[in-house]
């Protein structure tokens, strides 16, 4: 069973993608269409596109698309029916449990409920005589009893069996369990055993306060020090941030992004609710686009040994593609926040108080540690430290941003400051240069079908599947038409499969009076919707006419039956003449 047509369509109507966008994203109107920065990705130049004609979407540089419910899916990480309760409560519509399977939505719901009791049985093992070391470990780390109910932390007991009979005490089915990451198969075969065992835990809640995932912390001197759940139905490590849901709460525009779970709740403890940190991975670009949501500002506050200061540069490159400011915190002494304000006592606070205010941003920190790496005294240090200065400056956008440091430059190495500004103007250039070479490079790849994988016969057949693409779109937007086209061509026509199957899914849906694209984003997985989004979006470069439609129809046949290069060399004079004979009456 499945949600009934009428139930989506009105979900739709009542579900404007354009306003429901506006509200996670800035977008701004070009033609019929709206644009902005992708939600999904980093960049610099809008490419997603709202059509408000048909409520799809489109972004031309992830290749992400499709519905306001995909959009849904996407941006709050939900599946389909997720996605549909979401947007049926903020319509006042009450969906119609009966009428659809939601095998899968149940089991997310299973999961949420075992990780739930997951984490209050952590609690209640640290709080019980099994978890006094893990106790005395937190107390250690000077943490006061509200701090570790604050954010539920807990204990997973030495015992490869304990929150296995726990849960399975409170109905939870093994497989439940593994769906979960909570356990795993035995050795041996049978039955399940627990994923995590002597360690401090600390639960990861989501936006929604679903306990989705669990990080635990050894305290002897085993390897791996830190042991995280793996995705799950509910868990994408890396688009997710541990205290999210209490930063986001924080009153500021402004995120410290840390390395560790402690490093999150110290600062937490000591008054700075907007901490976050990425779990277990190196920052992404989901996490950025996540933290964009939230922030406007994002201070690094890595560790200074090698590993944090190369995660810091990573990080940096990719926070200012989405937009945000950046900001570099260095801690004194290479200390990290957890120990920089427990070694400070009653001053801790109003200590990192202090270097976090007077944090520079990221820009002052590249340049910085490029100054470290070259003797400014010499000239050939001074022309290397310029050399890798102006690189960094030649990615600013501002004018001005670069104007301020070329004048800083040309006081520290004795160069006119016009000389900086003009190898700045060189370096941007080529950079402009190498962007525009990596565009047409992937225009190429889309018109070659290389990377196609929804329609791998693309780069076989280009010619007969970017006219099988026109005459889809414009099927989908001109259904008056379906009987003027199917009198010349049928499915079977169609040089590849894929565009086989949606033009026989769009032209049966025509024929039965239904909207082509009511329950699209239903009936297709996650990436043939958005293929399927990029061809309708295609409709508007289009020439629309019947002679427009005649001319894709005749391309289709000519090239369904056109021979690869190979089969042409082994054919003889004779069989050559009656091949191009056919070639041209297919085009009458």
């Amino acid at each position: 069973m499945r949600l009934s047509e009428d139930f989506i369509a009105e979900l739709k109507y009542r579900s404007d993608l354009s306003e429901i966008a506006a509200s996670y994203m800035q977008l701004k109107r070009r033609g019929r269409n709206l644009v902005g920065l992708c939600p999904f990705h980093g960049e610099k130049t809008p490419s997603f596109n709202i059509y408000a004609e048909n409520g799809s979407f489109y972004c031309f540089g992830c290749g992400v698309g499709g519905d306001v419910i995909t959009f849904i899916m996407k941006i709050e990480n939900l599946d389909y029916m997720e996605a549909v309760k979401f947007l049926a409560q903020r319509a006042g519509m009450t969906v119609p449990e009966d009428a659809v399977d939601d095998s899968m939505s149940k089991l997310r719901t299973r999961v949420y409920e075992a990780n739930r009791e997951a984490a209050r049985f952590f609690y209640a093992s640290l709080n019980s005589p099994s978890g006094a070391q893990a106790l005395d470990y937190l107390r250690k780390r000077a943490l006061s009893n509200k701090t570790i109910t604050r954010f539920g932390l807990g204990f997973a007991p030495d015992n490869r069996f304990a929150l296995t009979n726990h849960l399975k005490s409170k109905g939870f089915t093994d497989s439940e369990l593994i769906a979960a990451n909570l356990v795993f198969k035995a050795r041996s075969g049978k039955g399940v055993v627990d994923r995590f065992t002597n360690r401090v835990m600390f639960p990861i809640i989501d936006l929604r306060g679903n306990v989705i995932a669990f990080g635990g912390r050894i305290m002897t001197d085993q390897k791996p020090k830190y042991l995280n759940t793996s995705d799950t139905i509910v868990f994408n490590k890396s688009q997710n941030l541990f205290s999210l849901n209490n930063a986001k709460n924080s009153g500021t525009r402004r995120l410290i992004l840390c390395e560790g779970y402690m490093d999150v709740i110290a600062l937490n403890q000591a008054g700075f609710t907007d901490a976050v940190a990425t779990l277990g991975t190196a920052l992404t670009t989901e996490q950025a686009m996540l933290m964009k949501r939230y922030c406007d500002e994002v201070v690094i506050c890595y560790d200074a040994d090698e590993a944090g200061q190369k995660a810091t540069a990573r990080a940096i490159s990719i926070l200012r593609s989405t937009g945000l400011l950046v900001k570099v915190l260095t801690i004194p002494d290479g200390k990290d926040p957890d120990e920089f304000i427990r070694k400070n006592g009653d001053k801790g606070t109003a200590a990192f108080k202090y270097i976090l205010e007077n944090s520079g941003n990221d820009v002052e920190y590249r340049l910085f540690k490029i100054k470290q790496q070259h003797d400014l005294t010499s000239p050939d240090g001074r022309f290397a430290y310029l050399t890798h200065a102006v690189k960094v400056l030649s990615t600013l956008e501002n004018d001005l941003e670069q104007d301020i440091y070329a004048s800083k430059l040309s006081t520290e190495v004795s160069v006119e400051k016009n000389a900086i500004l003009e190898q700045i103007k060189k370096a941007k250039k080529n950079k402009y240069k190498t962007e525009k070479q990596s565009e047409f490079k992937k225009i190429q790849t889309d018109i070659s079908g290389r990377d196609d994988k929804i329609n791998p016969e693309h780069a076989k057949k280009p010619r007969a599947t970017v006219a099988e693409q026109n005459l889809i779109a414009f099927l989908v937007n001109n259904v008056d038409k379906l009987s003027f086209i199917q009198q010349r061509i049928t499915p079977d026509d169609f040089v590849t499969e894929f565009n086989r199957k949606l033009f026989e899914y769009f032209s049966q849906r025509i024929k039965e009076g239904k909207n082509p694209l009511t329950t699209y984003t239903a009936d297709f997985t996650s990436d043939e919707v958005s293929s399927i989004t990029y061809i309708i979006s295609k409709y508007s470069q289009l020439a629309c006419t019947d002679e427009a439609v005649v001319e894709y129809i005749n391309t289709i046949k000519e090239e369904k039956h056109r021979l690869s290069d190979e089969d042409i060399a082994s054919l003889s004079p004779g069989e050559l003449d009656s091949y191009l004979k056919k070639l041209k009456e297919k085009r009458k």
